[in-house]
């Protein structure tokens, strides 16, 4: 069989020709990404559009459980669209895929919220979150693969890396959007129909898109497996099959994406939750910062992927693993105390004491028909305000800040559906005014400019942890697979590993913080899969320069 993940007989692509793959598949990848990561940048509002009816823990519980709902179904998409782009081709694989993102994007816009149309709003929005997910499974393979598959082997990391950088770039439209569309509108206009602006603008993206991917021709690799008859029968099986992929499937799903995705949404999507939430910080002074951050740290990726072509693949990704078991807690601790010094000042010299039978919180009591006890009331409103607490078993229900009692009015403890939301108001109004008396501060914060300065340092450290274990990753990942079924065994554990292991942990963290009150407890689940996935790695992925698949026994 001819070396398959060189180019076929004829010429190689010109420099022009690589520009167009790259600036094409790019693009698109970043307009995909926009597609999804607009869902999250806007969660307030499709919350209050899609779940009025419930608090405001679970009404962000239930907005990121349809953001994880899309990359749940990633691996389908992986393996339906793994299988054509295989079979068919890599090039109108990724074209159908952009396409389907694009129109289930708009309809997000185009649904009608749960006022007009009941519970038909979520269904539907979670109907285009699962056809979106089945579109990104297709669409990281087929661009990786893609360039990949153009690039000559020793500048493979470095074209790479933009597709990389490209997810990222994803993540900054949509930033950039949404404060154009804030900027624009009013927040009434906002909350009442301009929030779906930047969904219908997706229609127009997938138009630029579709123009230049139009342009592109087929994987010169694909071309060289048809000429020679090497398309493989059944991509799907035979990435289970092929000797040795059992093996290869399982280092990429655990050492390569689970680390990589984990700490891709921490840096970014867990970071923009932190702020606006527990720290309390202005939403558009966090999206800013963020944005900012974020658009200076796609030049880290392509740097990463280039400097993997020298030290190989394994090297970045371990230093960047490693690096973010030591770092993570403490970058989060110091941007918790420069967004909002007074909160961390307050509860270290006032802490907060809930006592109490049944004393524990269940964020999605409203959806099962459980009732909270009185105690798990007080531990909701005080997560739902970003504030740490201690919970001690007592026969009698008690909160106590710095040691003194705070009255509770039994008008706070309504739980029947005529009366909750005015207890739930009464009782987040009742305690944010005792502990205000007592100095924690429940206003909107501006941190003053070197703290801002200083929360884009710990960004910007975030974002290089990222890249180092992104960076080189479309190329490891097609490197370490047969041409034949490339597009599926590359895009099954990479979206099994991004779809559940990185897309739940928005839910997954906002959940741990909700049960614990600590607003940094949601970072154990990061350190869990980093480090389980840092013992794969060193032990599953080979060393040293960059190497395609059969060069030697791995």
């Amino acid at each position: 069989m001819a070396d398959l993940h060189q180019h076929p007989h004829g010429p190689e692509p010109s420099a022009s020709d690589i520009k167009l793959v790259i600036a094409a598949s790019s693009a698109g990848t970043i307009f995909e990404w926009y597609d999804f990561f607009i869902y999250g940048t806007l969660a307030s509002f499709i919350g209050k559009a899609f779940f009025p009816s419930v608090g405001p823990t679970l009404q962000i519980l239930l907005v990121w459980a349809g953001f994880a709902v899309g990359f749940g179904f990633r691996p389908l998409g992986a393996i339906l669209f793994g299988y054509w782009g295989d079979r068919l081709g890599r090039k109108y694989t990724f074209l159908v895929t952009v396409t389907l993102m694009g129109v289930s994007t708009a309809g997000v816009g185009l649904t009608p919220p749960a006022e007009s149309i009941g519970l038909w709003a979520p269904l539907i929005v979670i109907g285009l979150r699962i056809l979106q997910g089945l579109a990104l499974g297709g669409e990281y393979g087929g661009a990786a693969i893609y360039v990949s598959e153009h690039s000559p082997p020793r500048r493979r990391g470095y074209f790479t890396g933009f597709i990389q950088s490209s997810v990222v770039g994803g993540f900054v439209l949509s930033i950039i959007v949404v404060l154009l569309n804030q900027a624009f509108f009013s927040e009434a206009t906002l909350a009442a129909w301009a929030w779906r602006v930047p969904f219908l603008l997706s229609l127009a993206l997938l138009a630029i898109s579709l123009w230049m991917r139009l342009k592109l021709s087929e994987s010169p690799v694909f071309l060289a497996m048809q000429q020679e008859g090497e398309v493989s029968g059944n991509p799907f099986v035979e990435s289970f099959t092929y000797p040795g992929n059992k093996r290869r499937i399982f280092v990429a799903l655990f050492g390569v994406t689970g680390i990589l995705t984990t700490i891709w949404y921490t840096a970014f999507f867990s970071s923009l939750s932190f702020l606006k939430g527990p720290m309390r910080v202005d939403a558009t002074v966090v999206e800013v910062v963020i944005g900012l951050t974020a658009l200076i740290s796609m030049s880290f990726y392509v740097i990463v992927g280039a400097w993997s072509d020298k030290v190989g693949r394994k090297r970045p990704l371990v230093i960047g693993a490693a690096a973010t078991l030591v770092l993570l807690f403490p970058l989060f601790w110091g941007m918790g105390s420069l967004a909002n010094p007074g909160l961390q000042a307050s509860a270290r010299a006032a802490p907060v004491v809930v006592s109490g039978p049944a004393c524990h919180t269940d964020p999605f009591a409203d959806l099962s028909g459980n009732k909270l006890s009185d105690c798990g009331k007080l531990l909701e409103t005080l997560t739902a305000s970003g504030v740490p607490y201690t919970v001690r078993d007592a026969s009698q229900v008690s909160l106590t800040v710095g040691g003194d009692p705070i009255a509770i009015s039994p008008a706070w403890m309504a739980d029947d559906a005529a009366h909750k939301k005015e207890a739930d108001k009464a009782r987040k109004a009742g305690i944010e005014s005792a502990l205000a008396a007592r100095g924690f501060d429940f206003s909107v914060q501006y941190p003053p400019l070197i703290a801002l300065m200083g929360i884009a340092a710990i960004l910007l450290v975030l974002g290089a942890l990222s890249a180092l274990t992104y960076g080189g990753v479309a190329a490891q990942l097609t490197e370490m697979f047969p041409a034949p079924i490339r597009y599926s065994s590359m895009s099954i554990p990479y979206h099994i590993g991004a779809g559940y292991l990185g897309g739940f942990l928005p839910l997954i963290a906002s959940y741990i913080n909700a049960r614990t009150g600590d607003a940094y407890a949601g970072l154990w689940y990061t350190w869990a899969v980093v480090a389980f996935g840092l013992v794969v790695a060193i032990w599953g992925l080979r060393g040293g320069p960059p190497r395609d698949y059969g060069e030697d026994a791995s």
